[in-house]
């Protein structure tokens, strides 16, 4: 007899009259009375998030949704330029540009936050950790993440807006904690002052929510899918993408190889 087949799920199914997720029914549990930031937290955390992790959460979403001519967003937009048939291709093109410089900080922060974090134990002066990280990552020649930004020189206004909201819900834990100490100390090693940008706070509050910092990434790629969408809507009404790939090939200068 053959071997009969399994593929478990706990997320979702379907039958010729229901559609079930989460363990609910979808049309008469959960449309118009969750909201898409709870719902997209409870896939990922398979549990069901608090009216505070929700706010934490869907702030977190907000912060990270557009940032204006980004890598990401001009990628988006030159796409769609090339394909308006493939609006998927423009939303791809977009997400794919999230790396370590646009939008993996968030989990970059997150991740060198939880390790810094089980490497102290028992530790709880977040200054002394912070300080102690900050001289380690300077003498490995390492970026520390989430400190800095190309335009916020003084603060990232997310930051501590970020840092009131968790607060507020009770959910200002280690990691964001955490966080404000490197911001306090890293002068004292690096011998200059820098902000705490958002997606670095974002990957902090986040990881404070419990969910797992190897996934923060797919969060901010979430946010941004959104800012995408809206990029490509103004592209739409309003194209500039036609004006860039101009600027750019009637500026190119041609410097044939001589080897």
């Amino acid at each position: 007899m053959a071997e009969e087949l399994s593929f478990p799920t706990g997320l979702g199914t379907s039958t010729p009259e229901t559609i079930s997720l989460l363990g609910q029914d979808l049309a008469a549990d959960l449309m118009g009375k969750v909201g898409f930031g709870e719902l997209a937290f409870w896939l990922v955390a398979g549990r069901r998030p608090t009216p505070g992790e929700v706010r934490v959460f869907e702030a977190v979403l907000v912060a990270l949704a557009d940032h204006g001519f980004t890598p990401t967003a001009i990628a988006a937009r030159l796409t769609y330029l090339s394909a308006p048939d493939s609006l998927q291709g423009a939303m791809a093109a977009g997400l794919l540009g999230g790396g370590s410089r646009f939008l993996g900080v968030t989990e970059d922060c997150g991740q060198f936050l939880a390790a810094t974090l089980v490497e102290a134990g028992v530790e709880r002066d977040y200054d002394v950790i912070a300080l102690e990280a900050v001289r380690k990552a300077k003498a490995a020649k390492r970026f520390i993440p989430g400190l800095g930004h190309p335009v916020h020189k003084d603060e990232d206004p997310r930051t501590p807006v970020l840092i009131r909201i968790a607060e507020e819900e009770g959910l200002r834990g280690p990691h964001l904690r955490l966080f404000e100490a490197i911001g306090r100390v890293h002068p004292e090693a690096l011998g200059r002052r820098l902000p705490l940008n958002g997606a670095g706070v974002c990957g902090a509050a986040l990881a404070d929510l419990g969910l797992p910092t190897d996934l923060l990434r797919g969060f901010a790629l979430l946010a941004r899918a959104a800012g995408l969408l809206g990029q490509i809507a103004e592209e739409r009404r309003n194209p500039i993408a036609m004006d860039i790939y101009t600027t750019v090939d009637r500026n190119a200068v041609y410097e044939p190889r001589k080897d």
